[in-house]
């Protein structure tokens, strides 16, 4: 029986990007180039999203402003979800709107009811350049269209009603990482 390797296991832990960093709010660019140093990449990202106790990072999380994100995330049945996704569009959003908890590694420590659909199926490349299609429902559904909303230059924050949305800004400005800079 074959072993495959750790997913991380080879990459070092980056530093996380915090909201506020221009790097979160402008919309990533596409890979090109499928070679060592993306598969580098997606290795630190699984390293950096394990150890930040993550289900899901983008690359612009890390800051790179490239169109990749991984995940490690169970949907609503508890199956677990591995792997990673290169040049991600979300093809498709359907079943009903849930509003549930979210949050983000780039604004630790808050989350707030935010609303996506509990149906969602991405389409791209593996680091290796094979296309991928991952079908996800529940809370899997929602782990994937969080991380396409930051390769978009969106974070979850960006989806709340505005009096919501400065509820949360006004608590994460009260935070240690908000008070930064």
């Amino acid at each position: 029986m074959r072993h495959r390797s750790i997913p991380g296991a080879r990459g070092r832990v980056r530093p996380l990007t915090l909201l506020g960093d221009a790097v979160l709010h402008d919309p990533c660019r596409e890979v090109t180039a499928f070679g060592p140093e993306l598969a580098a990449l997606v290795e630190d990202l699984f390293a950096t999203m394990y150890a930040a106790r993550g289900v899901g990072l983008a690359a612009n999380q890390v800051g790179e402003d490239l169109r990749v994100f991984v995940y490690d995330c169970p949907d609503d049945e508890d199956v677990r979800h591995l792997g990673h996704v290169v040049n991600p569009r979300l093809v498709s959003v359907d079943g009903v709107v849930v509003r549930g908890p979210e949050g983000c590694l780039s604004l630790p420590g808050l989350e707030a009811g935010t609303e996506r659909y509990d149906e969602a199926v991405v389409e791209g490349f593996t680091a290796t350049g094979e296309p991928v299609t991952v079908r996800g429902t529940g809370f899997f559904a929602r782990c994937l269209q969080h991380e396409c909303d930051h390769l978009d230059g969106r974070l979850y924050v960006d989806r709340l009603p505005e009096r919501r949305r400065r509820r949360v800004l006004g608590r994460a400005a009260r935070t240690e990482w908000g008070r930064r800079g």
